[in-house]
């Protein structure tokens, strides 16, 4: 896989049964960490790049809403009509640079990443909010070894595709026009580790489970439900919750 995503990224379906409101996303996520069948469940990736189960405590949850209102990929348009892409999708060139470790060859990622590009400002901070634009954000960026595309279209095919399968839509009944009824949670989650070589259970710090480039560890919820009595989803079984987690953006 080109994105140097594979064996490395994943996503859990998890479902529940009771009352939800956006408001309550903290005590939501309070109990979606704190019930046994999620942290018995929950993969996440070592250092090793070994798939493991939380199976531990989480100290500190934080949790905010990330907008989640764009119903059409013309949402990237701009990348043509501000000359970042050519009409045969061919991405423009530029100078190697590097922002962090990440290195940078043409204006895709210079768009994506660097404050002072010429074109930062075609997406304004709320569409840099957008699930959407973290999506193919998190896609552009891949992993450690990613191999980037010289051309838009795959980026965008693969955002599609996602973006598809894990917001849920419907159809306004009085303007007709279709409305995303999904909620999407950015959550930090820091949890207990023993130090290396004390021995005691009493020594431990905490380890700040961080988001790719702001494409973050993510849980999806549909409105009118509530977190309690969670369990894996059998097939067939209606899927309300799902969390992702990608290692190259997990720091200790």
């Amino acid at each position: 896989m080109k994105g140097s995503m594979y064996g490395r990224i994943t996503v859990q379906v998890f479902s529940f049964d009771q009352l939800f409101k956006v408001y309550q996303k903290d005590e939501f996520v309070k109990a979606f960490f704190s019930d046994p069948n999620v942290s018995t469940n929950l993969k996440l990736l070592t250092a090793s790049g070994q798939w493991t189960t939380l199976g531990t405590k989480v100290k500190k949850i934080e949790a905010i809403v990330v907008p989640c209102t764009q119903v059409s990929m013309s949402f990237f348009d701009r990348l043509y009509s501000e000359g970042l892409v050519r009409e045969t999708g061919h991405i423009i060139k530029c100078y190697d640079d590097y922002y962090h470790d990440i290195p940078i060859s043409d204006e895709l990622r210079k768009v994506l990443l660097l404050e002072d590009s010429d074109h930062f400002d075609i997406f304004s901070q709320s569409n840099r909010e957008e699930f959407l634009f973290c999506l193919f954000k998190h896609l552009c960026l891949g992993g450690t070894l990613c191999q980037f595309e010289d051309v838009l279209g795959p980026y965008l095919e693969t955002t599609k595709a996602l973006y598809k399968d894990l917001v849920s839509v419907q159809k306004d009944p009085e303007t007709k026009e279709i409305i995303i009824t999904s909620t999407i949670f950015k959550v930090s989650a820091f949890i207990l580790r023993r130090v290396q070589g004390t021995g005691s259970d009493q020594t431990e710090q905490c380890k700040k489970v961080r988001k790719p480039q702001d494409a973050p560890h993510t849980c999806m919820v549909r409105p009118n439900y509530c977190c309690k009595n969670l369990r894996p989803a059998a097939p067939g079984q209606a899927q309300h919750l799902q969390w992702s987690t990608h290692r190259d953006y997990l720091e200790e």
